[in-house]
């Protein structure tokens, strides 16, 4: 099962069932996650953990 698919599949239920609320949940998660991920390895990490 490729990631699209997945992706493509929840897009569905979300119209279907109406479930516009989990939006803003998702993308800030996947904001959080990238923000963590990109800053792993460098100097300005300390500085983001601290926010948090």
């Amino acid at each position: 099962m490729s990631k699209l698919s997945i992706l493509l599949e929840f897009w569905d239920f979300m119209k279907h069932r109406k479930k516009w609320w989990l939006t803003p949940i998702i993308l800030l998660l996947v904001l959080f996650s990238a923000l963590i991920f990109l800053t792993e390895g460098s100097a300005i990490a300390p500085f983001i953990y601290t926010l948090f």
